[in-house]
C-alpha cells in the first residue's frame, strides 16, 4: 500500500522538533500520530532533512513496538489477554471482536481502515479483568455481547 504523504505536513513536524536528528523519535511519533502508522515512503524524506540515514530510521522504527509500518485502524482496539482477563474468559471476546470485524491472528484490520484488534499482555487493570481498550479507553469487564454493542455504537460514531 503506498501511502502519499504531504511535504509540508512532514516539515511542520520537522520544524516543531528544529530539524534536529536527535529528535527522531518525537518526530516518528508526531508522524504516526498523522497517518496512523509511519509510511515507508517518508524515511527518505526524513533522511534528507535530518541528515540521518534511511538504514537507522527503519531500524528506529521497528525496534520500537509502538511503532508500526502497516497502516491502523481508526480505533484500536487492545484485548487484554494477562492472566487475569485471560482467566476471566478474554479469548471468547478476541474471538466475538475477529468475528464481527472479519479479522484474524494474521488480519488485524478491516479493510475500511476503521478497526484494528491487536492483543497485549496485560493493560494493568486487572481489577476490570476482562479488559479491552479502544484508543487507549479502558472497558472493564468485558463480554462477547458487550463486544457488539460497543462495536455498533462505534459504528454509529462515523
Amino acid at each position: 500500500m503506498q501511502t502519499k504523504f504531504d511535504c509540508k505536513e512532514i516539515d511542520a513536524i520537522l520544524q516543531s522538533h528544529g530539524y534536529e536528528s536527535n529528535q527522531i523519535i518525537p518526530i516518528l511519533q508526531d508522524t504516526q500520530a498523522k497517518y496512523r502508522y509511519l509510511p515507508k515512503e517518508i524515511f527518505p524524506y526524513l533522511s534528507a532533512n535530518l541528515g540521518i540515514s534511511t538504514a537507522k530510521i527503519y531500524s528506529i522504527a521497528t525496534f520500537y513496538e509502538n511503532f508500526s509500518l502497516e497502516p491502523k485502524g481508526k480505533y484500536v482496539i487492545k484485548i487484554c489477554d494477562g492472566t487475569a482477563c485471560h482467566v476471566r474468559k478474554s479469548i471468547p471476546i478476541l474471538e466475538k471482536l475477529h468475528k464481527e470485524l472479519k479479522l484474524s491472528e494474521s488480519k488485524v484490520t478491516t479493510d475500511d481502515l476503521l478497526f484494528t484488534v491487536e492483543t497485549v499482555s496485560c493493560v494493568g487493570a486487572c481489577g476490570l479483568a476482562p479488559v479491552l481498550t479502544v484508543n487507549d479507553k479502558v472497558y472493564g469487564a468485558m463480554t462477547p455481547e458487550k463486544v457488539e454493542e460497543l462495536l455498533a455504537k462505534l459504528k454509529e460514531e462515523n
